[in-house]
């Protein structure tokens, strides 16, 4: 949860607590984080999907808003494949994807950055595990938002709201690709992060989205 307030374009907690509840999950297994479990090799995205539903089933929570940055793309894509009828509304902040011109770009920076260092103070998992977990996560279908097929995306009646990046690790044309598909997607203007004094702007399309897609029990 503290990567939140370190390095984004903004911290969502701060700009949208005055208006609504907000829950931040603390990934498990995450690099400073505080939540920690197994590496499930077989279904990575699934795991950390169990995790964000299991959260919301023990706050009581039925239908939600959610937002996610980077990894938070697929990871957003994955929920609304698995529980489309509990987000009301969903907003990808600088997504990740797949960038066919640097195809193992998310397996090598995990393999030297997040692995070695889970493993230092993990005894029950191997660098082997990490591999294989990696592997399955980004090597073994790996092709636009990771988690959802382009045929999915084009059926999501979900609202969703792309704010574009432009960095290796997030595609413009990826997440273009995804608010082209996607029959109620809403995209920000680009770039929204450069100069900084467009980022409050951002938010503010931010906040309308959200306010226009509200269910009534959030």
């Amino acid at each position: 949860m503290a990567g939140l307030t370190r390095g984004g374009p903004f911290n969502p907690i701060e700009e949208f607590k005055g208006e609504y509840r907000c829950i931040a999950s603390d990934l498990r297994n995450a690099n400073g984080g505080q939540s920690s479990g197994p590496i499930e090799i077989d279904r990575p995205w699934d795991a950390y999907t169990d995790d964000h539903l299991g959260l919301m089933d023990h706050l009581g929570i039925d239908k939600f808003m959610v937002m996610g940055f980077c990894i938070g793309g697929p990871f957003i894509w994955n929920l609304l494949k698995r529980a489309p009828d509990r987000i009301a509304a969903a907003v990808l902040a600088q997504p990740s994807g797949f960038r066919k011109e640097m195809p193992d770009l998310f397996y090598q920076n995990n393999i030297t950055g997040w692995g070695p260092e889970l493993v230092k103070g993990r005894p029950d998992i191997t660098m082997e595990m990490v591999e294989k977990f990696l592997t399955r996560m980004y090597g073994t279908d790996p092709d636009f938002v990771f988690t959802v097929t382009r045929d999915f995306v084009r059926s999501c009646q979900t609202p969703v709201l792309i704010l574009p990046d432009d960095i290796p690790a997030h595609p413009y044309a990826v997440a273009m690709e995804a608010a082209m598909l996607a029959p109620k997607a809403e995209v920000s203007i680009y770039p929204w992060k450069e100069p900084p004094a467009r980022i409050p702007l951002a938010v503010r399309q931010i906040r309308s989205f959200l306010r226009a897609h509200r269910p009534a029990s959030a």
